[in-house]
């Protein structure tokens, strides 16, 4: 009973894939270009939840948070030393901030424009590989739109050279291969542009959380170190 289970899901997955073989083949070179498209945008989808989890886009913000109530406590080496070794986005730019906040060699228009800089990158990288998927998004439509512009084209040919002796059937049949097209077209750009709008809206919110550490960092005013000599000498 086993082995006749085994054959007949082999027959129902053989029949599956010439099914969608033959799919593919009645939907042309726009349909090849639209399953290429789809396995671009499964692969930068996978590629970007990876590289935001390591990024820290869903990690790491509680230790960020501690670090930056240190630091407006006034406790500005525990605060450092809370991020220490941290690789995720807010921890880097809200060290970058300290760091560039208490460097004595810069002024405080430079330490925000340091900061400024590195946020920046960090929002570059957040947003690597969004790009080719918003292009993915816009362009499948097209490509399913153009497939079953030619395949009307070749569907009202063929009932052309038919004549008076053209089977309605044959023209129902030519449109409704040529619109496969465009539903694979819809088929891919939807979850693209799902995933896309969903991957912004993440970048987004590490933009306003980072924006509001950095803010944070500067709103507290540096303790005053080392007293000036000559004051000193002069007391």
């Amino acid at each position: 009973m086993q082995g006749i289970g085994d054959l007949t899901s082999i027959l129902i997955d053989g029949n599956q894939m010439s099914r969608l073989l033959k799919f593919i083949l009645l939907g042309g070179p726009a349909i090849w270009a639209i399953a290429l498209a789809s396995v671009l945008a499964l692969a930068i989808i996978l590629w970007k939840l990876w590289r935001l989890a390591l990024f820290g886009a869903w990690v790491g913000g509680r230790r960020s948070r501690d670090a930056v109530a240190l630091w407006v406590d006034g406790r500005e080496t525990e605060a450092l030393a809370r991020l220490k070794g941290r690789r995720s986005c807010r921890a880097v730019l809200i060290r970058a901030a300290m760091t560039a906040r208490r460097d004595p060699t810069l002024d405080d228009a430079a330490a925000r424009a340091e900061t400024e800089r590195v946020a920046r990158n960090l929002i570059a990288t957040a947003r690597n590989g969004l790009r080719p998927l918003e292009l993915i998004a816009t362009i499948a439509p097209l490509l399913g739109l153009l497939g079953t512009v030619l395949g009307m084209i070749a569907a009202f040919q063929a009932l052309q050279e038919a004549g008076s002796r053209a089977d309605p059937a044959l023209l129902a049949g030519g449109i409704w291969e040529a619109l496969l097209t465009t539903a694979a077209g819809m088929a891919v750009a939807i979850p693209a542009s799902m995933a896309l709008t969903w991957f912004e809206s993440v970048v987004d919110r590490l933009r306003l959380e980072m924006e509001d550490a950095a803010t944070r960092v500067f709103l507290r005013p540096l303790a005053r170190r080392d007293a000036q000599p000559g004051s000193q000498a002069a007391e």
